[in-house]
């Protein structure tokens, strides 16, 4: 018999003040010798008001690398009476890390100077959190460890300022004569896209006063023998749908091309997202008989924009799944789309709102477009 997981604490750390809509282009840095045109149609599609960046606005500095996000999520476990000295598993998802070795997790770790214990970093885009968060929840089901911090962040703005693409700019205009900008699938991340970082502390007994969540199960369902990359950094994506890696590519060209930049395939998106990530995965859990909409109390979605918030929910009916949008929790309007971070950071607002109720149950929805691929996982208040 596998042993019950609870998440005792959740904490969550948003660097700096946040940005608005307004000042977002000049936190960023403008790319290119105009402000972008895509701005104000992507900010008012995706009903983003605010946001945080690791930047400082006066300097233009990086205030924060990834590592030192998660740190601060986890240094907030122990303002909450979490002993991090005793952590046995540390387990830490990320899209971008700030190396490619090292794992995230070693640097974390590192960044903590915690006593020795297992870590672990989970690779993926908005799923990697999440599957940090499986990790350990598997690892004290099966009785291999008593406890485990479980982490997501991102630190996008670290490669979306405007200076990052001025090389590919000027290239254009040098060498083609192009207009002085960067691509919609470059732009459109860079008004989506925001940084932060969430970690939770799960444990085999529950707390002895107040509320801890009970992890059900954890599904995740990768799609990715059916569909073409969707969402990519280091690589561009050819005609056939492959894509040519970054080490296809002559040095020079990762600058001329900003092979690095994270990219966005819109049309694929749109067409496919609600389908993969949604109805199909969520349909399947219905007829399992894991999900019963009359029994949600909570329904907390990941999406990164709110012009997909009523195709979720078209989506999820057509799964048979028709959960009221008044049992939805998101904070994505003023804590912005943190990727992997995200769920973390919805959990934490509402875990720590007071208003869980025992017995309540709660349904998160974490959908990754990288290459479709998504996640559920069922909580109950105890």
């Amino acid at each position: 018999m596998s042993q019950q997981v609870y998440i005792t604490h959740i904490a969550a750390f948003l660097p700096n003040a946040p940005v608005s809509n307004e000042a977002m282009e000049s936190v960023l840095g403008q790319a290119g010798r105009r402000p972008s045109r895509a701005r104000k149609l992507i900010l008012r599609s995706n009903q983003i008001k605010s946001r945080h960046y690791a930047i400082d606005p006066a300097t233009g500095e990086a205030t924060h690398n990834n590592a030192q996000l998660v740190a601060e999520a986890v240094r907030n476990l122990k303002e909450q009476g979490c002993d991090v000295n005793a952590i046995e598993v540390l387990a830490c998802g990320t899209t971008l890390p700030d190396q490619l070795m090292p794992n995230h997790a070693l640097m974390v770790h590192g960044e903590l100077g915690l006593p020795p214990c297992e870590a672990i970093a989970t690779a993926g885009i908005c799923l990697s959190g999440v599957m940090s968060l499986k990790y350990g929840y598997l690892s004290i089901c099966s009785g291999q460890s008593q406890n485990c911090v479980a982490t997501g962040s991102e630190n996008v703005s670290s490669i979306m300022r405007g200076h990052h693409f001025s090389e590919e700019i000027d290239s254009r205009v040098d060498l083609l004569a192009k207009p002085t900008e960067i691509a919609f699938e470059k732009d459109f991340l860079r008004w989506m896209l925001s940084d932060g970082a969430g970690a939770v502390w799960m444990s085999d007994t529950p707390k002895s006063t107040g509320n801890s969540l009970q992890i059900d199960w954890i599904f995740q369902k990768s799609y990715a023998g059916e569909l073409e990359t969707c969402m990519y950094a280091g690589s561009e994506k050819m005609g056939d749908g492959s894509l040519r890696g970054w080490r296809q590519y002559l040095p020079q060209e990762w600058l001329q091309q900003s092979i690095f930049a994270i990219k966005q395939d819109v049309k694929l998106l749109n067409e496919k997202i609600i389908e993969y990530t949604v109805t199909r995965p969520l349909q399947e859990l219905v007829v399992q008989g894991k999900v019963d909409a009359s029994k949600v109390d909570w329904f907390l979605p990941h999406y990164s924009s709110g012009f997909f918030r009523d195709k979720v929910y078209k989506g999820i009916q057509a799964a048979g799944c028709d959960i009221p949008q008044e049992k939805w929790y998101t904070n994505l309007s003023s804590k912005g789309n943190t990727g992997s971070a995200s769920i973390y950071i919805i959990l934490e607002e509402l875990f720590n709102s007071g208003r869980l109720q025992k017995g309540e149950t709660v349904l998160c929805y974490i959908p990754e477009s990288g290459r479709f691929s998504t996640a559920f996982m069922k909580l109950t208040v105890v």
